[in-house]
């Protein structure tokens, strides 16, 4: 039988192979999403569970011939197959995320705290459109919340995506 403590992410990796290098500021948000998003997530990959498998998941993000790879285990251990996503729909805000970051990363080195709090709020809300984008895209394959979304969200913006 499952509840609701088997609709979640016990565990998350990220393919290293595809992951750009990373500076100090894109690591913490990477350690800070991956920590946070195995406390606390929602996720039901249905066709996962049509199958008989259950939760919780183990799930393994990566890039696959251009296409975003949502890698399943379930609680046994046993694969439980890949929810491919197209990215095209992802490319363009995940850019314009990577652009506000970088300058409100160099903002904080040396701009007043109003002119942060503007590039925060800019960036935050490209984050929100985005994690908007990707909760349509998982739209009838995974059933998710606005956080978790987020927070993968987070995860896909440091994997390594080809412009």
């Amino acid at each position: 039988m499952e509840t609701s403590s088997d609709n979640r992410i016990e565990a998350i990796t990220l393919d290293e192979a595809t992951v750009i290098a990373r500076n100090d500021e894109i690591e913490k948000e990477r350690e800070v999403a991956m920590r946070d998003l195995v406390e606390d997530n929602l996720f039901s990959p249905l066709r996962a569970i049509a199958n008989g498998h259950a939760g919780p998941w183990h799930v393994h993000l990566g890039i696959v011939e251009g296409m975003l790879a949502l890698g399943l285990k379930d609680r046994a251990g046993a694969d439980a197959g890949t929810i491919g996503l197209g990215l095209g729909r992802l490319r363009r805000v995940v850019r314009e995320y990577f652009a506000i970051c970088d300058s409100y990363y160099k903002a904080l080195r040396r701009t007043s705290a109003q002119e942060i709090e503007t590039i925060d709020m800019a960036r935050r809300a490209i984050h929100d459109r985005g994690t908007r984008q990707l909760e349509e895209a998982l739209d009838g394959k995974v059933d998710t919340d606005f956080e978790t979304a987020r927070r993968l969200f987070t995860l896909i913006c440091v994997l390594h995506i080809k412009a």
